[in-house]
């Protein structure tokens, strides 16, 4: 599980990101560098990562879900996920 820091920091840009979404579009519809680089650099979408909504966990991110693959396989099996169960044949 990811640190409550990093978990913040992630929360952060997120909110930093969606703030200056209009502006930083128009600013490059304008073409101005100038006003773009005196955005925050946590408002620029390239520097969010994709992490696990429960533990913030980085990597086996399941983007349908929102999960990382670890909860995704206990929530299937304790049946959480509705139309998802263990195949056997």
């Amino acid at each position: 599980m990811a640190r409550e820091s990093i978990k913040a920091r992630q929360r952060k840009r997120e909110h930093l990101v969606a703030k200056y979404a209009a502006k930083r579009a128009e600013l490059k519809a304008a073409g101005d560098m100038e006003g773009l680089d005196k955005l925050p650099r946590n408002s620029s979408p390239v520097r969010l990562r994709n992490r696990c909504h429960l533990t913030g966990r980085p990597r086996g991110y399941m983007r349908h879900f929102g999960i990382c693959r670890n909860m995704f396989r206990d929530m299937a099996l304790d049946g959480k996920i509705p139309g998802v169960r263990k195949a056997s044949w």
